[in-house]
């Protein structure tokens, strides 16, 4: 909801900018004084959005993610149908290179805007190295595996910072339970394989998200809403990736084994 009310009143007040610099007739916006009510409402509905409180939500499976975030405020689920083995597809997985997400590259310089806008320049995604690779990006950590079945990553950091911010060190799996520090939101991202017979398997991601603090909280909740249709669109192409890797050819042409 809180998303569809940002989305909403951005939406909102857009056309109300628009009517202002030149009122179209088929929004229904006859006058400047009109638009700037537009503009106002659009802007109040997306704010209540921002600010809708995030409930404490809790899993009672026993899956990687379970185990290691049982609790979360915050948190997006996608998945695809692969017809390949499980560790053909766990390969891919682990294999994927930003060059083959669609659109990641324009959604990281959408997310880098803030950045390059202060004039700080923040690092890209690189080219060759694999997206899931250990050690990737500080304030990351690997926190299981279960062979050619689950896989779950944990991260750490004021995400809605511009570049991200500073990131804590994060050696290990304890070290990411035992953080709790309220200037970072805590986040979880696994991947796992669910049976679905005829030699197709059904590969799915959730992410969540736990903030230790009111105000990181409310933060963190703009920041998500905002930023919710970039991140699932990146999501869905990361498993699109490797749902091709997995069930045709590596990108350089070799049969993907």
């Amino acid at each position: 909801m809180g998303v569809v009310l940002v989305y909403a009143g951005l939406l909102t007040a857009a056309a109300g900018l628009v009517s202002i610099v030149r009122p179209p007739r088929r929004l229904g916006i006859p006058t400047r004084r009109r638009a700037a009510l537009v503009i106002a409402l659009g802007l109040g509905v997306g704010l209540v959005g921002a600010l809708l409180p995030a409930p404490l939500r809790r899993s009672p499976e026993n899956r990687l993610i379970d185990r290691f975030m049982p609790e979360y405020h915050f948190n997006e689920v996608h998945s695809v149908r692969i017809k390949a083995p499980p560790d053909r597809i766990f390969r891919a997985l682990l294999a994927v290179t930003p060059d083959e997400v669609r659109w990641l590259r324009t959604l990281f310089w959408i997310r880098s805007l803030p950045a390059l806008l202060l004039g700080r320049a923040p690092a890209g995604p690189g080219n060759s190295k694999p997206l899931l690779a250990p050690g990737r990006g500080a304030g990351s950590v690997r926190l299981g595996e279960v062979s050619d079945r689950e896989l779950l990553i944990g991260l750490a950091g004021p995400f809605w910072k511009p570049a991200g911010g500073p990131r804590p060190r994060i050696d290990g799996p304890s070290e990411f339970l035992a953080l709790d520090d309220p200037a970072y939101a805590k986040a979880t991202m696994g991947f796992w394989l669910h049976d679905e017979g005829a030699g197709s398997w059904r590969l799915t991601t959730e992410t969540r998200v736990f903030t230790p603090a009111p105000s990181t909280r409310r933060t963190f909740a703009a920041y998500w809403r905002l930023i919710y249709p970039g991140s699932a669109l990146l999501r869905r192409t990361l498993l699109a990736a490797v749902k091709r890797r997995a069930e045709d050819a590596a990108p350089s042409g070799a049969p993907a084994t």
